[in-house]
Order: C-alpha cells, then sequence, then structure tokens
C-alpha cells in the first residue's frame, strides 16, 4: 500500500464489527508505533491493548470520546521516569504528548493496511481511566485510540485544496 493511500484511507471511525483483531496484528500496530519521531529520543511511549471486553466496558464509562463498542481500546502512556532522567522540562510539557501523538498516527496508519478503523480519543477521565486499569503513577495516560474492523463505510470530511492552506516564505 502507499503511504498516500493510508494517509487519505484513514478516517475517525466510531462504529465497529464486534470481530476480535489478532494480537498479531496488534504486536504490528505497537512496532509501527514505535518507529515515530520522538523528542529528544526519549521513546517513552508505552502501549496497552485492551482487548478483554468486562475491561473495555469500564474504561469506556470514563471515556466519553469512545464510541462504537471498539474491540480494542489502546492506551497510549508516557513512562515519566524515564522523561525524569533523560528529559527536560519541555519533554514532559510537550514531548510525551507529542511523541504519543506521532505514535498514535503510525498506528493509525498501519491500520489501514490491516483493514482496521482507529479514532483518537482525548476525552477521558484519567484518573478513573487510571485507576480502572491500575496504572502505576510513573506513567501518565496520554491518549486512548479505539480500534476494530469498520462497520460500514466511514464518512470522510471534506478537505479543502492545499493552495488554500499553504503559504510559501510567509504566512497570509
Amino acid at each position: 500500500m502507499k503511504v498516500e493511500d493510508a494517509i487519505k484511507g484513514r478516517h475517525s471511525i466510531r462504529a465497529f464489527k464486534p470481530d476480535k483483531v489478532e494480537e498479531k496484528i496488534l504486536l504490528k500496530l505497537a512496532d509501527a508505533g514505535q518507529y515515530a519521531p520522538s523528542a529528544s529520543n526519549l521513546q517513552s511511549w508505552r502501549f496497552l491493548f485492551i482487548t478483554d471486553s468486562k475491561i473495555r466496558e469500564k474504561v469506556d464509562l470514563f471515556s466519553p470520546g469512545l464510541s462504537g463498542k471498539p474491540p480494542v481500546i489502546l492506551v497510549i502512556c508516557s513512562d515519566m521516569e524515564k522523561v525524569h532522567i533523560k528529559g527536560g522540562k519541555n519533554s514532559e510539557i510537550y514531548g510525551c504528548l507529542m511523541d504519543a501523538s506521532m505514535a498514535a498516527e503510525n498506528i493509525m496508519l498501519a491500520a489501514v493496511a490491516y483493514g482496521l478503523g482507529t479514532c483518537a480519543v482525548k476525552s477521558y477521565n484519567e484518573t478513573a481511566v487510571r485507576k480502572v486499569l491500575q496504572i502505576p503513577e510513573r506513567y501518565r495516560v496520554e491518549l486512548l485510540l479505539s480500534i476494530g474492523y469498520p462497520l460500514g463505510e466511514a464518512r470522510c470530511p471534506q478537505r479543502p485544496e492545499p493552495e488554500s492552506v499553504t503559504f510559501f516564505n510567509e504566512i497570509m
């Protein structure tokens, strides 16, 4: 698959088939995430795939952005102990979320190649999600991704022509 096809084929999916996603595919998605750029090469991301239906239901209670009952919820965390040892304040404030977001994009693009749909979610109660998943203090939850096989056709919002959002040398 060409990268342009994956980019244009990626849509935020909010309705999923109940079909299980194989663990070997999830590991390939995590591998794609690891190849994202990383501020100061911290690579502090950690990927927690929630595949158990009872645990997913609990996470869903505290995550209004999740919808469509995805068969997998990926929780992307940052290992803050690693950040404190190797990174600075800027990494803690901005770098971790930036790294997690770039890893998420790699994962979402790789998911397209496997026929999977995804949706990035930042609307959740972090305290509740941490408690439900028993996430140790050293990890900060950066974002969630719903993952699964799409139910129905994705709705793709219209995008402007590149010339209407692109500038050279100065922005008007």
